[in-house]
Order: structure tokens, then C-alpha cells, then sequence
């Protein structure tokens, strides 16, 4: 028995070894650091410039508006050009908005927030903690300073430390109302993209004959018109509510003419007048009598009446009533 007793320790020593558990290895070496990400900036999208004309022998300022859809004021002040009636070939002339409404050349957008660059401190990052021993205690806002004196050495000590502000109980709940609250205002929606005004033609407009007669030739390429026979002197009336933006007899061909703008899209032209009786920049309305029918500029008393939109010729008898 006493010899089995030295073999029995031993076996429970090397048990109780066995039983414990490793220390686990813990790889402290430090994490290498990365590059900062560079931030790509969005692309800036490419100005399409504006449509020119280049003017021709023989087009005046007022031809070249309504071959374009536009008011030959508009036309002279978008190029600077402070007499419309002196163009010269080769001229190039810009034919679509102001330049000043177009984004200035070299600028780029705002991005929408502040762009953070990581700092490049190499090693692994610091924890911030406060100092040994050291109170968090609460700094108080300093007094005004005094000279030394005994009085005043006094006056300090015999002063207690101010308690602190107890923080002010909130408002009472107001008193419900019967009447229910406002709604709040919702957020204006963004401005809807500039449409390419195209689709039905007849609903957007409500148009009328400028004159009663026979057709005498329907529209073509052409003519870019219809021609509607008539006596002279017979009223012609505007087919649809605008403004006269020109009133005269400077365009060849045409005679006295008449444009009236109906709008962003609509345009339309009375020519071969005998009187005008309208003048320009006045407002008419649909079926308001404009001029006298006539044959000036032309071989016979006829109205040559077109119809543009957006400058492009169409036939004025898709979009008028049935006779």
C-alpha cells in the first residue's frame, strides 16, 4: 500500500496538468493601414451649344424669326443687334435662348456634402482617456479679476459656492383644441422638365378660318400655306387669341403682313393684306378682326394664311374646323 501511494500523486499531478486549458495566442502585430479612398468627382455634363443661322442673301431679320417660331424683337436682342433691318451675309446668329440662362462655361456643381480625406498617422489609433488621478470635475465660468487685498481676501472666503441652476420644468402641454391642427405645408415639387412639345396640336389650341372663301391652293412644302380667295377689302380675323409681334410689308413675298405668337409653340402669318389694323405688340383675340383682305405682293385678292410650330411649317387644315 505504501508503494502504490508515490504512483497514485503522480497519476493526479499529471491529471490535473492535463485539465488546463492553453493560453490562447493573440496576434499582436499592427494592422497595417490603408490608402485613403480617392473621391471620384460625378461627371460634369458636356454644354450643347446653342442653334445658329447663318444669314443669307436676302433674308431680313424678320424671315429668319418666322422661318423659327420667334419674335424678331427677341431674335435682335439675343445678338446685340439694335437695328433689325441691317443684316449681313454670313452673319451668325444665335436662334434659341438667352446665353446668360445656360450654366457659365469653367464652373462645376456643388457636391452635395463635405468631402472628409483620412489622416495618414501610421501606427494603430490612439484611445483617448483622461489623465491619471485626475477628477472629472466641472469647470466653472472665471469671475472678474480684483487687486490683492485683505478685504477682498476675505470677502472671497466668506462667500459660499453658487448652487448649481436647476434646470427650468418643462411647458405644460397646451390645452387641446376642438379645432384640428394645420396640416403641414408639404415641400413644393421640383419643376417639371422643359417638355419637347410634341403630342395632339388640336387640343392645345383652339383655332378658327381667318377668313371665309375657297381654297385656292391646299399647303405644301413649298409655300409653307394655304391661300384662301376673298374680295378686297374682306375682314380677316385672327384664328386664335395672341399677341402681334409684327405688323408691315418688309418681308418679300408676303406683302402686307401680319405674325401673331399664340404662344411658346404656336405662330401664325396673314398675308397679302390691304389695311392692317392691328399694331405690334398689341393683344388680340380669337376671331378679332386684324386687316382688310388684299392682294399686295401678289397676282391676285387672296389671304395666304401659315401656320408654325415651333417654327416648323404644318397644314393649317389639320388643326381648322370642318367648314
Amino acid at each position: 500500500m505504501r508503494r502504490a501511494l508515490p504512483v497514485i500523486l503522480l497519476a493526479a499531478a499529471l491529471a490535473g496538468c492535463a485539465a488546463r486549458v492553453p493560453a490562447p495566442v493573440v496576434d499582436r502585430t499592427p494592422t497595417p493601414e490603408q490608402p485613403p479612398v480617392a473621391v471620384t468627382p460625378p461627371p460634369v455634363p458636356e454644354e450643347k451649344p446653342l442653334p445658329t443661322h447663318t444669314v443669307k442673301r436676302g433674308e431680313t431679320m424678320v424671315g429668319i424669326a418666322l422661318q423659327y417660331g420667334l419674335d424678331y424683337r427677341e431674335l435682335a436682342a439675343w445678338n446685340n443687334i439694335t437695328n433689325p433691318n441691317v443684316l449681313t451675309v454670313g452673319q451668325v446668329l444665335v436662334v434659341a435662348a438667352l446665353p446668360g440662362s445656360r450654366p457659365q462655361p469653367g464652373t462645376t456643381p456643388m457636391q452635395a456634402g463635405p468631402v472628409t480625406t483620412p489622416l495618414n498617422v501610421p501606427g494603430p489609433p490612439i484611445e483617448a482617456r483622461p489623465l491619471a488621478n485626475t477628477p472629472l470635475a466641472k469647470v466653472e465660468p472665471r469671475g472678474q479679476k480684483v487687486p490683492y487685498s485683505d478685504r477682498a481676501l476675505a470677502q472671497l472666503g466668506s462667500e459660499a459656492p453658487a448652487a448649481p441652476t436647476a434646470p427650468s420644468p418643462p411647458a405644460p402641454p397646451s390645452t387641446p383644441s376642438s379645432e384640428p391642427a394645420p396640416a403641414p405645408t408639404p415641400a413644393p415639387a421640383p419643376p417639371a422638365p422643359e417638355s419637347d412639345r410634341r403630342g395632339t396640336d388640336r387640343e392645345e389650341m383652339d383655332w378658327m378660318w381667318p377668313a371665309k372663301g375657297k381654297v385656292l391652293s391646299p399647303f405644301s412644302e413649298a409655300t409653307k400655306g394655304m391661300d384662301i380667295a376673298g374680295k378686297k377689302g374682306a375682314p380677316v380675323v385672327a384664328a386664335a387669341a395672341g399677341r402681334v409681334v409684327y405688323a408691315g410689308a418688309g418681308l418679300r413675298g408676303y406683302g402686307k403682313l401680319i405674325i401673331i405668337k399664340h404662344n411658346d409653340t404656336w405662330l401664325s402669318a396673314y398675308a397679302h393684306n390691304d389695311n392692317l389694323l392691328v399694331k405690334e405688340q398689341q393683344d388680340v383675340r380669337k376671331g378679332q378682326r386684324i386687316a382688310d383682305m388684299g392682294q399686295t405682293d401678289a397676282d391676285q385678292v387672296k389671304l395666304h394664311f401659315e401656320v408654325r410650330r415651333v417654327g416648323k411649317p404644318v397644314d393649317p387644315q389639320k388643326l381648322l374646323p370642318a367648314m
